[in-house]
Protein backbone atom coordinates (compact mmCIF):
# COMPACT_ATOMS: atom_id res chain seq x y z
CA UNK A 1 0.00 0.00 0.00
CA UNK A 2 3.07 2.37 0.99
CA UNK A 3 4.27 2.30 -2.84
CA UNK A 4 1.09 3.05 -4.48
CA UNK A 5 0.43 6.32 -2.15
CA UNK A 6 3.70 7.08 -2.93
CA UNK A 7 3.70 6.18 -6.65
CA UNK A 8 -0.05 8.36 -6.87
CA UNK A 9 1.85 11.31 -5.39
CA UNK A 10 4.59 11.28 -7.35
CA UNK A 11 2.84 11.21 -10.60
CA UNK A 12 0.60 14.27 -9.47
CA UNK A 13 4.32 16.05 -9.04
CA UNK A 14 4.93 15.43 -12.17
CA UNK A 15 2.85 16.95 -13.89
CA UNK A 16 4.18 20.43 -12.52
CA UNK A 17 7.73 19.15 -13.27
CA UNK A 18 6.67 18.86 -16.78
CA UNK A 19 7.83 21.75 -17.65
CA UNK A 20 11.43 21.29 -16.25
CA UNK A 21 12.08 19.17 -19.05
CA UNK A 22 14.04 21.29 -21.91
CA UNK A 23 11.73 21.69 -25.52
CA UNK A 24 13.41 20.59 -28.68
CA UNK A 25 16.71 22.18 -29.41
CA UNK A 26 15.74 25.48 -32.00
CA UNK A 27 18.95 24.11 -33.82
CA UNK A 28 17.09 20.99 -34.53
CA UNK A 29 13.87 22.31 -35.79
CA UNK A 30 16.52 24.46 -38.18
CA UNK A 31 17.73 21.52 -39.59
CA UNK A 32 14.26 21.02 -41.78
CA UNK A 33 13.25 17.48 -40.05
CA UNK A 34 10.40 16.04 -40.64
CA UNK A 35 6.94 15.63 -38.42
CA UNK A 36 5.64 12.53 -37.66
CA UNK A 37 2.18 14.05 -38.03
CA UNK A 38 -1.32 13.10 -37.75
CA UNK A 39 -0.25 9.39 -38.12
CA UNK A 40 1.01 9.30 -34.66
CA UNK A 41 -1.54 7.18 -32.37
CA UNK A 42 -2.27 7.97 -28.83
CA UNK A 43 -0.83 5.55 -26.56
CA UNK A 44 -2.53 3.73 -23.69
CA UNK A 45 -1.97 5.03 -19.77
CA UNK A 46 0.07 2.27 -18.62
CA UNK A 47 3.15 1.77 -20.74
CA UNK A 48 6.82 1.49 -19.51
CA UNK A 49 9.05 4.16 -20.20
CA UNK A 50 12.54 3.48 -18.58
CA UNK A 51 16.38 4.49 -19.07
CA UNK A 52 19.46 1.64 -18.23
CA UNK A 53 22.17 3.20 -15.75
CA UNK A 54 25.27 1.48 -16.40
CA UNK A 55 27.58 0.75 -14.08
CA UNK A 56 29.90 -1.37 -15.95
CA UNK A 57 33.17 0.89 -16.98
CA UNK A 58 31.77 3.82 -15.25
CA UNK A 59 29.72 3.79 -18.78
CA UNK A 60 26.97 6.00 -17.00
CA UNK A 61 27.42 6.24 -13.29
CA UNK A 62 29.61 6.74 -11.20
CA UNK A 63 31.24 9.04 -13.44
CA UNK A 64 34.43 7.89 -12.40
CA UNK A 65 35.53 5.85 -9.97
CA UNK A 66 37.13 7.18 -6.21
CA UNK A 67 34.20 9.94 -6.19
CA UNK A 68 33.48 10.28 -2.55
CA UNK A 69 30.41 9.01 -1.75
CA UNK A 70 28.53 12.39 -1.01
CA UNK A 71 29.27 12.94 -4.96
CA UNK A 72 28.08 9.42 -5.99
CA UNK A 73 25.35 9.92 -4.46
CA UNK A 74 24.72 13.23 -5.43
CA UNK A 75 25.29 11.44 -9.12
CA UNK A 76 22.67 8.69 -8.96
CA UNK A 77 19.71 11.42 -7.32
CA UNK A 78 20.23 13.61 -10.76
CA UNK A 79 19.68 10.26 -13.12
CA UNK A 80 16.91 9.52 -11.35
CA UNK A 81 15.34 13.31 -10.91
CA UNK A 82 16.11 13.71 -14.75
CA UNK A 83 14.17 10.75 -15.35
CA UNK A 84 11.19 11.95 -13.75
CA UNK A 85 11.64 15.55 -15.55
CA UNK A 86 11.76 13.49 -18.90
CA UNK A 87 8.42 11.64 -17.65
CA UNK A 88 9.73 7.88 -17.19
CA UNK A 89 8.87 5.90 -15.15
CA UNK A 90 11.35 2.99 -14.38
CA UNK A 91 15.07 3.08 -14.19
CA UNK A 92 17.17 -0.04 -14.87
CA UNK A 93 20.19 -0.17 -12.73
CA UNK A 94 23.10 -2.30 -12.92
CA UNK A 95 24.32 -3.25 -9.82
CA UNK A 96 26.24 -6.44 -10.50
CA UNK A 97 28.43 -5.66 -13.49
CA UNK A 98 30.90 -8.03 -13.47
CA UNK A 99 30.61 -10.53 -10.73
CA UNK A 100 30.84 -8.07 -7.78
CA UNK A 101 28.10 -6.04 -5.68
CA UNK A 102 26.25 -2.36 -5.73
CA UNK A 103 25.55 -3.47 -1.90
CA UNK A 104 26.91 -4.87 0.91
CA UNK A 105 26.81 -8.63 -0.47
CA UNK A 106 28.05 -11.67 1.59
CA UNK A 107 29.03 -13.44 -1.58
CA UNK A 108 30.96 -10.89 -3.54
CA UNK A 109 33.19 -7.71 -3.33
CA UNK A 110 32.60 -4.44 -3.52
CA UNK A 111 32.22 -3.24 -7.14
CA UNK A 112 35.44 -1.66 -8.78
CA UNK A 113 33.47 1.12 -10.63
CA UNK A 114 32.67 2.56 -6.85
CA UNK A 115 36.19 3.20 -5.11
CA UNK A 116 38.42 2.24 -7.82
CA UNK A 117 39.02 -1.03 -5.82
CA UNK A 118 37.24 -4.37 -5.89
CA UNK A 119 36.22 -4.85 -2.49
CA UNK A 120 36.48 -1.57 -0.93
CA UNK A 121 33.67 -0.60 1.20
CA UNK A 122 31.99 3.09 -0.58
CA UNK A 123 30.71 3.91 2.33
CA UNK A 124 27.44 3.96 1.67
CA UNK A 125 24.72 1.37 0.29
CA UNK A 126 23.81 2.36 -3.10
CA UNK A 127 21.75 0.01 -4.52
CA UNK A 128 19.62 0.68 -1.05
CA UNK A 129 19.80 4.32 -1.62
CA UNK A 130 18.85 3.86 -5.61
CA UNK A 131 15.44 1.89 -4.54
CA UNK A 132 14.64 4.01 -2.06
CA UNK A 133 14.88 7.48 -3.82
CA UNK A 134 13.45 5.70 -7.16
CA UNK A 135 10.25 5.37 -4.78
CA UNK A 136 10.39 8.34 -3.67
CA UNK A 137 9.76 9.61 -6.84
CA UNK A 138 6.95 7.43 -8.15
CA UNK A 139 9.94 5.52 -10.35
CA UNK A 140 10.28 1.49 -10.51
CA UNK A 141 13.55 0.62 -9.66
CA UNK A 142 14.57 -2.80 -11.75
CA UNK A 143 18.19 -4.52 -10.15
CA UNK A 144 20.11 -5.18 -13.59
CA UNK A 145 22.22 -8.25 -13.17
CA UNK A 146 25.07 -9.78 -15.42
CA UNK A 147 25.06 -13.44 -14.80
CA UNK A 148 28.60 -14.34 -15.77
CA UNK A 149 31.12 -11.81 -17.05
CA UNK A 150 33.82 -11.76 -14.16
CA UNK A 151 36.19 -9.11 -15.57
CA UNK A 152 37.71 -6.90 -18.87
CA UNK A 153 40.76 -8.63 -18.22
CA UNK A 154 42.19 -12.10 -17.98
CA UNK A 155 44.59 -12.02 -15.07
CA UNK A 156 42.97 -13.86 -12.29
CA UNK A 157 45.23 -12.28 -9.64
CA UNK A 158 43.69 -8.84 -10.26
CA UNK A 159 40.58 -9.90 -8.60
CA UNK A 160 39.55 -9.10 -5.06
CA UNK A 161 41.54 -12.02 -2.86
CA UNK A 162 38.60 -12.48 -1.52
CA UNK A 163 36.87 -13.25 -5.05
CA UNK A 164 34.64 -16.81 -5.78
CA UNK A 165 36.66 -16.87 -8.99
CA UNK A 166 39.96 -16.70 -6.90
CA UNK A 167 38.75 -19.45 -4.81
CA UNK A 168 37.34 -21.63 -7.52
CA UNK A 169 39.82 -21.28 -10.83
CA UNK A 170 37.91 -24.32 -12.29
CA UNK A 171 34.73 -22.24 -12.48
CA UNK A 172 36.25 -19.44 -15.22
CA UNK A 173 37.00 -19.18 -18.99
CA UNK A 174 39.58 -17.05 -20.18
CA UNK A 175 37.77 -15.77 -23.62
CA UNK A 176 37.97 -12.52 -25.66
CA UNK A 177 40.42 -11.02 -23.12
CA UNK A 178 37.50 -11.38 -20.49
CA UNK A 179 37.04 -13.59 -17.80
CA UNK A 180 34.19 -15.82 -17.74
CA UNK A 181 31.96 -17.80 -15.36
CA UNK A 182 31.26 -21.11 -16.98
CA UNK A 183 27.57 -21.32 -17.67
CA UNK A 184 27.96 -25.24 -18.05
CA UNK A 185 28.94 -26.11 -14.37
CA UNK A 186 25.76 -26.17 -12.28
CA UNK A 187 27.64 -24.91 -9.59
CA UNK A 188 28.23 -22.05 -11.24
CA UNK A 189 24.68 -21.49 -11.62
CA UNK A 190 23.76 -22.74 -8.39
CA UNK A 191 26.48 -19.46 -7.49
CA UNK A 192 25.53 -16.84 -9.66
CA UNK A 193 21.40 -17.38 -8.38
CA UNK A 194 22.60 -17.34 -5.30
CA UNK A 195 24.71 -14.06 -5.40
CA UNK A 196 21.94 -12.22 -7.25
CA UNK A 197 19.13 -13.36 -5.29
CA UNK A 198 20.57 -12.22 -2.09
CA UNK A 199 19.57 -8.05 -3.43
CA UNK A 200 16.25 -9.64 -4.04
CA UNK A 201 16.10 -10.92 -0.54
CA UNK A 202 17.21 -7.72 1.27
CA UNK A 203 15.63 -4.81 -1.03
CA UNK A 204 12.16 -4.23 -2.61
CA UNK A 205 13.57 -4.31 -6.12
CA UNK A 206 10.35 -4.03 -8.66
CA UNK A 207 12.08 -6.40 -10.86
CA UNK A 208 15.40 -8.75 -11.61
CA UNK A 209 16.94 -7.77 -14.81
CA UNK A 210 19.15 -9.22 -17.42
CA UNK A 211 20.65 -8.05 -20.10
CA UNK A 212 22.22 -9.97 -23.38
CA UNK A 213 25.71 -11.28 -22.34
CA UNK A 214 25.43 -15.20 -21.31
CA UNK A 215 27.71 -17.33 -23.47
CA UNK A 216 30.11 -14.18 -24.63
CA UNK A 217 29.43 -13.33 -28.07
CA UNK A 218 31.62 -14.73 -30.75
CA UNK A 219 35.12 -13.62 -31.02
CA UNK A 220 37.12 -14.70 -33.93
CA UNK A 221 39.48 -17.80 -34.23
CA UNK A 222 38.94 -18.28 -30.61
CA UNK A 223 37.28 -20.91 -28.94
CA UNK A 224 35.14 -20.77 -25.49
CA UNK A 225 37.22 -23.71 -23.93
CA UNK A 226 34.11 -25.84 -21.87
CA UNK A 227 35.53 -29.20 -23.16
CA UNK A 228 35.07 -30.45 -20.06
CA UNK A 229 32.45 -29.58 -18.87
CA UNK A 230 30.45 -30.36 -21.69
CA UNK A 231 32.47 -34.31 -21.45
CA UNK A 232 30.96 -34.33 -18.08
CA UNK A 233 27.22 -33.15 -18.66
CA UNK A 234 26.36 -32.87 -21.86
CA UNK A 235 26.10 -36.61 -22.80
CA UNK A 236 21.93 -36.45 -22.98
CA UNK A 237 22.40 -33.63 -25.85
CA UNK A 238 22.38 -33.89 -29.47
CA UNK A 239 25.44 -31.81 -29.54
CA UNK A 240 27.02 -28.55 -27.46
CA UNK A 241 24.93 -26.39 -28.80
CA UNK A 242 22.07 -27.65 -27.66
CA UNK A 243 23.87 -28.52 -23.90
CA UNK A 244 24.52 -24.77 -24.07
CA UNK A 245 21.35 -23.38 -24.82
CA UNK A 246 19.91 -25.89 -21.68
CA UNK A 247 22.00 -24.12 -19.26
CA UNK A 248 21.08 -20.76 -20.22
CA UNK A 249 17.18 -22.12 -20.40
CA UNK A 250 17.98 -23.59 -16.43
CA UNK A 251 19.68 -20.13 -15.61
CA UNK A 252 16.49 -18.35 -16.69
CA UNK A 253 14.02 -21.17 -15.21
CA UNK A 254 15.52 -21.57 -11.83
CA UNK A 255 16.09 -18.08 -11.70
CA UNK A 256 12.56 -16.80 -12.38
CA UNK A 257 11.60 -19.45 -9.73
CA UNK A 258 13.93 -18.31 -7.21
CA UNK A 259 12.35 -14.91 -7.19
CA UNK A 260 8.92 -15.86 -6.73
CA UNK A 261 10.55 -17.67 -4.04
CA UNK A 262 12.45 -14.75 -2.38
CA UNK A 263 10.00 -11.77 -2.98
CA UNK A 264 6.82 -12.53 -4.62
CA UNK A 265 5.20 -9.80 -7.02
CA UNK A 266 9.03 -8.94 -8.00
CA UNK A 267 9.09 -9.30 -12.20
CA UNK A 268 11.63 -10.36 -14.10
CA UNK A 269 12.53 -9.31 -17.33
CA UNK A 270 15.86 -9.75 -19.89
CA UNK A 271 16.69 -7.91 -22.61
CA UNK A 272 18.25 -9.81 -25.31
CA UNK A 273 20.19 -8.80 -28.80
CA UNK A 274 17.54 -8.19 -30.99
CA UNK A 275 17.57 -10.88 -33.69
CA UNK A 276 16.78 -14.42 -32.29
CA UNK A 277 17.57 -15.91 -35.73
CA UNK A 278 17.60 -14.43 -39.42
CA UNK A 279 14.80 -16.39 -41.33
CA UNK A 280 17.69 -17.89 -43.70
CA UNK A 281 18.79 -19.93 -40.76
CA UNK A 282 14.80 -20.35 -39.61
CA UNK A 283 11.81 -19.84 -41.16
CA UNK A 284 10.49 -18.77 -37.86
CA UNK A 285 12.82 -15.89 -37.90
CA UNK A 286 13.24 -12.27 -38.59
CA UNK A 287 13.28 -11.05 -42.33
CA UNK A 288 17.10 -10.19 -41.26
CA UNK A 289 20.96 -10.58 -42.30
CA UNK A 290 22.30 -10.14 -38.31
CA UNK A 291 25.74 -11.27 -38.15
CA UNK A 292 24.97 -12.45 -34.43
CA UNK A 293 21.75 -14.63 -34.28
CA UNK A 294 21.32 -15.06 -30.33
CA UNK A 295 19.75 -18.83 -30.63
CA UNK A 296 23.00 -20.17 -32.19
CA UNK A 297 25.72 -17.46 -30.72
CA UNK A 298 24.56 -16.42 -27.66
CA UNK A 299 23.26 -19.53 -27.28
CA UNK A 300 19.50 -17.99 -26.18
CA UNK A 301 16.72 -19.49 -26.69
CA UNK A 302 14.89 -15.70 -25.99
CA UNK A 303 11.71 -16.97 -28.48
CA UNK A 304 11.25 -19.62 -26.42
CA UNK A 305 11.31 -18.07 -23.17
CA UNK A 306 8.59 -15.28 -24.59
CA UNK A 307 6.17 -18.22 -25.81
CA UNK A 308 6.66 -20.20 -22.52
CA UNK A 309 6.15 -17.03 -20.01
CA UNK A 310 9.75 -18.23 -18.39
CA UNK A 311 9.74 -14.32 -17.91
CA UNK A 312 7.43 -11.61 -17.50
CA UNK A 313 8.81 -9.02 -19.55
CA UNK A 314 11.49 -8.89 -22.59
CA UNK A 315 13.11 -5.55 -24.22
CA UNK A 316 14.95 -6.83 -27.51
CA UNK A 317 17.83 -4.40 -28.33
CA UNK A 318 16.24 -2.65 -31.52
CA UNK A 319 19.41 -0.59 -32.01
CA UNK A 320 19.05 -0.25 -35.69
CA UNK A 321 17.53 2.42 -37.55
CA UNK A 322 14.25 2.15 -39.79
CA UNK A 323 15.15 1.00 -43.12
CA UNK A 324 18.57 -0.80 -42.24
CA UNK A 325 19.30 -2.74 -44.78
CA UNK A 326 20.28 -6.28 -42.29
CA UNK A 327 18.10 -5.15 -39.51
CA UNK A 328 15.28 -2.91 -40.26
CA UNK A 329 13.66 -1.53 -36.80
CA UNK A 330 10.60 -1.82 -38.45
CA UNK A 331 10.43 -5.52 -39.51
CA UNK A 332 11.88 -6.45 -35.81
CA UNK A 333 9.28 -4.60 -34.02
CA UNK A 334 6.52 -6.26 -35.93
CA UNK A 335 8.46 -10.00 -35.82
CA UNK A 336 8.40 -9.31 -31.86
CA UNK A 337 5.24 -8.26 -31.97
CA UNK A 338 3.96 -11.68 -33.16
CA UNK A 339 5.91 -13.20 -30.71
CA UNK A 340 4.80 -11.85 -28.05
CA UNK A 341 0.85 -12.26 -29.04
CA UNK A 342 -1.16 -14.56 -26.96
CA UNK A 343 1.41 -14.73 -24.82
CA UNK A 344 1.55 -13.12 -20.79
CA UNK A 345 4.88 -11.69 -21.69
CA UNK A 346 5.29 -8.25 -21.66
CA UNK A 347 7.39 -6.55 -24.70
CA UNK A 348 8.85 -3.29 -24.42
CA UNK A 349 11.24 -2.76 -26.89
CA UNK A 350 15.10 -1.03 -26.02
CA UNK A 351 15.76 2.53 -27.71
CA UNK A 352 19.54 3.57 -29.27
CA UNK A 353 19.46 6.53 -27.61
CA UNK A 354 23.18 6.51 -27.73
CA UNK A 355 23.50 6.55 -31.49
CA UNK A 356 21.36 9.98 -32.27
CA UNK A 357 23.45 12.19 -33.83
CA UNK A 358 26.60 10.14 -32.30
CA UNK A 359 30.23 9.89 -34.67
CA UNK A 360 30.17 7.36 -36.68
CA UNK A 361 27.07 6.66 -37.08
CA UNK A 362 24.42 6.19 -40.06
CA UNK A 363 22.96 9.29 -41.58
CA UNK A 364 19.47 8.38 -40.06
CA UNK A 365 21.36 8.97 -36.89
CA UNK A 366 21.79 12.38 -37.34
CA UNK A 367 17.80 13.25 -37.50
CA UNK A 368 16.64 14.02 -33.98
CA UNK A 369 13.47 12.59 -35.33
CA UNK A 370 14.58 8.98 -35.81
CA UNK A 371 13.87 7.91 -32.14
CA UNK A 372 10.49 9.89 -32.19
CA UNK A 373 9.22 7.31 -35.23
CA UNK A 374 10.36 4.34 -33.61
CA UNK A 375 7.85 5.06 -30.96
CA UNK A 376 4.82 6.34 -33.67
CA UNK A 377 5.95 2.61 -35.57
CA UNK A 378 5.90 0.67 -32.95
CA UNK A 379 2.17 2.36 -31.46
CA UNK A 380 0.91 0.33 -34.35
CA UNK A 381 1.50 -2.81 -32.40
CA UNK A 382 -0.61 -3.15 -29.30
CA UNK A 383 1.76 -5.95 -28.33
CA UNK A 384 4.29 -3.15 -27.40
CA UNK A 385 3.96 -1.20 -24.13
CA UNK A 386 6.54 0.58 -24.12
CA UNK A 387 10.17 1.32 -24.71
CA UNK A 388 13.50 1.39 -22.82
CA UNK A 389 16.76 3.77 -23.62
CA UNK A 390 20.42 2.92 -23.62
CA UNK A 391 21.24 5.04 -21.90
CA UNK A 392 21.58 7.57 -18.85
CA UNK A 393 24.36 9.11 -19.87
CA UNK A 394 22.47 10.14 -23.33
CA UNK A 395 19.48 11.42 -22.00
CA UNK A 396 21.42 13.65 -20.05
CA UNK A 397 23.19 15.04 -23.28
CA UNK A 398 21.16 14.59 -25.62
CA UNK A 399 23.13 16.12 -28.08
CA UNK A 400 20.93 17.05 -31.40
CA UNK A 401 17.59 16.51 -28.77
CA UNK A 402 16.79 12.92 -30.06
CA UNK A 403 15.07 12.42 -26.67
CA UNK A 404 13.72 15.81 -25.83
CA UNK A 405 11.56 15.20 -28.94
CA UNK A 406 10.23 11.51 -28.03
CA UNK A 407 9.15 13.28 -24.86
CA UNK A 408 7.24 16.06 -26.77
CA UNK A 409 6.03 13.66 -29.38
CA UNK A 410 4.96 10.90 -27.06
CA UNK A 411 5.16 11.37 -23.18
CA UNK A 412 3.24 14.80 -22.48
CA UNK A 413 2.11 13.32 -20.02
CA UNK A 414 2.82 10.98 -17.13
CA UNK A 415 2.38 7.12 -17.37
CA UNK A 416 2.34 4.02 -15.24
CA UNK A 417 4.27 1.33 -15.90
CA UNK A 418 2.91 -1.84 -17.00
CA UNK A 419 1.38 -4.28 -14.41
Amino acid sequence: MGRMSRRTFALAALSTLSTLFPAPAPAAAARGTTDPGPDRLPRAGAEMRGVWIATVLNRDWPSRPGLPASAQRKELISHLDRAVRGRLNTVILQVRPSADALWPSPYEPWSEYLTGTQGRHPGWDPLGTAVREAHARGLELHAWFNPYRIAHHTDLTRLAASHPARRHPDWVVRYGGRLHYNPGLPQVRAFVQQAMLDAVARYPVDAVHFDDYFYPYPVAGQTFDDDEAYDRYGGAFSGRAAWRRDNIDKLVRETAAGIKRVRPGTRFGISPFGVWRNASTDARGSDTRAGVETYDDLHADTRSWVRNHWIDYVVPQLYWHIGNAAADYAELAAWWSAVAKGTRTQLYLGEALYKAGAAGQPSAWRDPVELSRHLTLAARHPQVRGHVFFAARDLADDPIGAMARVVADHYREPATPPR
